[in-house]
């Protein structure tokens, strides 16, 4: 009977936690159907970089498109997604540091779709112009549909994550849980960490491998700058 107080506030965020899940997938779901109309486009548009594709089985070309629709849905919803994130992450904060979800908020939507730009027209073309190399007279590209999208999904959800990493970092920093001279003590145990996350969230190749953890290293140093200046004006402001 005593536990039971004590307990209440856990329950109450996984509570929150169940809704705000809930909203998140009933705005993806909706965003999916309504994207599904316009898939055919936007296959045709995804495709630029590899040209044509066939399909294998009479499923393929259906679970291409309801994949596609999906990870259009998710783009689509992100706002509502971020959103529904960082008030959820606002309910833990003190009032002084509510604050800062409304200037990171609208930052983490702006990372999140240049990291999408960047999968689609930076690391796709690079990956595929490497991976097709290896095409010879005996060796013949066919390509499917399914596998495509899937490898396209896994790219661009991936760089759309990574690229949130200054944001993350310099979130932290204005909260007090993080420092500069923190971030910079463990920089080769941050290394260590993107490669293992680079290999788990991308394709199983090393060039895209290479593609995801070169920009990965890049933000984190990026988000150590912008972690200094954050400091430096937390204090400023605390004077």
């Amino acid at each position: 009977m005593t536990q039971q107080p004590d307990l209440a506030p856990v329950w109450d965020h996984v509570e929150e936690l169940r809704s705000r899940l809930f909203i998140c997938l009933g705005f993806v779901l909706m965003a999916g159907i309504a994207f599904y109309q316009f898939v055919d486009s936007v296959l045709a548009f995804v495709i630029k970089p590899v040209g044509r594709l066939v399909f294998t089985s009479p499923a393929d070309a259906f679970v291409a498109r309801v994949l596609l629709a999906i990870l259009g849905g998710l783009l689509t919803a992100m706002p509502v997604v971020l959103y529904q994130i960082w008030m959820f992450v606002a309910r833990g904060l003190k009032d002084n540091e509510k604050k800062f979800v409304r200037i990171y908020g609208p930052l983490s939507l702006l990372c999140f779709a240049l990291g999408v730009a960047f999968a689609y027209y930076v690391a796709l073309p690079i990956s595929l112009k490497f991976l097709l190399g290896f095409s010879s007279e005996w060796l013949v590209p066919m390509i499917t549909v399914k596998s495509y999208v899937s490898f396209l999904t896994s790219l661009v959800l991936a760089c759309g994550l990574i690229f949130e990493l200054p944001i993350v970092l310099i979130f932290l920093t204005a909260i007090g849980i993080a420092t500069p001279e923190f971030l910079v003590q463990k920089r080769r145990h941050a290394i260590v960490l993107i490669l293992i996350v680079s290999a788990v969230i991308t394709p199983p190749d090393v060039i895209t491998l290479l593609i995801m953890s070169v920009p990965l290293v890049v933000l984190y140093e990026a988000g150590v700058i912008a972690s200094r200046i954050t400091y430096r004006n937390k204090l400023a402001w605390e004077r």
